[in-house]
């Protein structure tokens, strides 16, 4: 049996001592190191089974980390922290005080920019590359890696619209597989097939176009090619493009053939590639498929819904519509600003448009939002999935500043459920006509009831409820946080003293009620799963201030910091919001 390799390798300076015959060892190593690790401890496994020899190649080539090497979103980046020193800690991976899952510039030299959100790395490293020539460094390298899904992005486009007019030392690798987390859509996929195939002109080559020294495609988990082509491109001045062809979890049988399944497929039998699930028959659904199943029961019953999503209709449940509804429900790819301004348009002629989209993906069409749907007033419906805290993804895929960023936006309302059931009746609610956009925002995972198909009911727009009476201190809380409440104060020994209140509209803000809240109570305590600063909280002050009130106010939420990775529950302990946290404070009230 041959001596393992990897783990003699502390930094790509080891990889670059190996000789180039040993190096589909390494591959075959770094690829079974990874299944082993991420079966047990979970994690993003396809993507970076699919980039193991272009890992390697790059590694081996370029003098990281003087070359600095960008890796877009960093689903694909685990054979990259394997390399570059952090192999021991992988296990670590996700989890709280741990590695990242994604690249982070603080974690290590090695990770040249911090990512987790698409297609932003052109414009980085392109950044990188005028910074390197105005300090007269011409011998950096700079490297862009970049999928088919990400660089359909109009950002990544702006970035090689600017790098083709510049003589900047730039290479972008496309690594195109045909798949995002859902298998990639559009026109310039279907380009990008007919290059694959050979069908389309070099004259007509999209890329060249743009001024780039475009090679390719070739195969990207043949380690002697890639070395070969990356040589010679070093050596080429001025922007590179590189395409290569790669398959999404090559070399783990399961993950080549169930590419959306295995992105991120929780603990698997690293054997057989079986993923190891409980039965969910008897349990609570995801907030995801409560949004799914409601809307394309609405749409069945409404002709004028339709549905629209940037790259996510799997994880935010369109799927169901999509499948049954094709042509009323639109994956626009990794698109967020076209997703809205395209809501916004269809809006306009009289269509119903449920725009779903993550939480923390709004933000990076927060001018849509504003310019093209709210100054118009336009009645888009936001359906904002993976709102608060998320887990394990960590800092850049929290939904925590969606209450900030959005209620200072003029006409626009703003709904958090409690529940399934709340969800479900506002969907209901929506579609049956508003004078105003609305954004409806729901976590990620699974809701408290198994009994949420209930006949609909209307909800009053605007309205509080209160949940429980009290007699000294009033709690009130939006969305789904509201049952960490009810937890804690069935562990508070004096819980007659607190009454609670279900604000499920953070704008507009039922007015009535605070004011008979104000008056009544000496002591009120908000509480949000999002950002403290500017959110639902900060709300009931300025009502407060305005009105003259001197209640106490106290804020509970998200600190003013950036969250990192971990489970939901840890992460709301951190933040002190979960039910023991909060019953602890219940009693130092009473």
């Amino acid at each position: 049996m041959s001596e393992n390799l990897l783990t003699q390798l502390q930094s790509p300076d080891d990889l670059r001592k190996l000789n180039p015959q040993q190096l589909p060892q390494i591959a075959a190593e770094l690829r079974q190191f990874i299944i082993d690790i991420v079966s047990v401890k979970e994690g993003h496994l396809g993507a970076s089974l699919g980039v193991v020899e272009l890992t390697i190649a790059l590694h081996y080539v370029f003098n990281t980390p003087d070359d600095l090497l960008i890796w877009d979103v960093g689903h694909q980046a685990y054979g990259h922290k394997i390399l570059t020193g952090r192999k021991d800690q992988f296990h670590t991976n996700r989890q709280l005080g741990g590695i990242s899952g994604f690249p982070k510039r603080s974690e290590s030299i090695y990770d040249a920019f911090g990512t987790g959100h698409s297609s932003t790395s052109i414009s980085a490293a392109l950044g990188m590359a005028i910074a390197s020539k105005l300090k007269g460094e011409h011998h950096r390298q700079h490297v862009a890696v970049i999928g088919d899904a990400s660089i359909a992005s109009g950002m990544a486009f702006e970035g090689l619209n600017h790098a083709g007019v510049t003589d900047a030392n730039l290479l972008v690798i496309l690594n195109d597989n045909a798949i995002g987390i859902d298998p990639s859509v559009g026109a310039l996929k279907n380009y990008l097939t007919s290059v694959k195939e050979g069908k389309n002109h070099i004259e007509n080559n999209i890329i060249k176009s743009l001024n780039f020294d475009y090679s390719g495609p070739i195969d990207g988990h043949d380690i002697p090619s890639l070395i070969h082509e990356l040589n010679r491109l070093k050596s080429i001045k001025g922007p590179k493009f590189l395409h290569i062809i790669t398959t999404k979890g090559k070399g783990f049988a399961m993950a080549e053939e169930h590419q959306v399944k295995y992105h991120a497929p929780g603990k698997f039998d690293k054997t057989t590639g079986e993923i190891l699930t409980h039965t969910d028959a008897d349990l609570p659904p995801k907030y995801q498929d409560v949004f799914g199943i409601t809307l394309l029961d609405l749409a069945r019953k409404n002709p004028n819904i339709v549905g629209i999503t940037p790259a996510m209709p799997t994880g935010s449940s369109l799927k169901i519509m999509m499948e049954a509804l094709p042509e009323r429900a639109f994956d626009v790819g990794i698109a967020e600003q076209h997703a809205v301004t395209l809501s916004a348009g269809m809006a306009s002629q009289g269509m119903t448009v449920f725009c779903n989209i993550y939480s923390t993906f709004l933000q990076r069409a927060y001018d849509q939002v504003i310019h093209d749907v709210a100054l118009q007033n336009l009645p888009v419906i936001f359906c904002l999935d993976r709102a608060g805290l998320v887990g394990e993804d960590g800092a850049t895929h929290h939904g925590l500043y969606d209450l900030a960023y959005l209620r200072c936006i003029p006409n626009l309302i703003i709904y958090a459920p409690k529940d399934e059931i709340a969800l479900r009746n506002i969907l209901y609610t929506a579609q049956l006509g508003l004078e105003h956009p609305i954004a409806i925002r729901y976590p990620r995972g699974r809701g408290n009831n198994t009994n949420w198909q209930v006949p609909y009911s209307k909800i009053e727009i605007g309205k509080a409820i209160c949940l429980k009476e009290g007699e000294k201190t009033a709690i009130l809380s939006t969305g789904t946080i509201g049952y960490n409440v009810t937890q804690a104060l069935n562990k508070t020994s004096s819980s007659e003293a607190f009454a609670h209140y279900d604000f499920g509209f953070v704008k507009p803000l039922d007015e009535t009620v605070l004011h008979e809240i104000c008056k009544k109570f000496k002591t009120i305590i908000t509480l949000e799963d999002g950002c403290i600063k500017g959110g639902f909280g900060s709300s009931v002050n300025e009502f407060a201030q305005e009105n003259g009130y001197l209640t106490t106010i106290k804020n509970l939420g998200v600190p003013d910091m950036f969250i990192e990775h971990g489970t939901v529950a840890e992460l709301q302990r951190i933040c002190q919001i979960d039910s023991d946290s909060l019953a602890a404070l219940f009693n130092e009230q009473k």
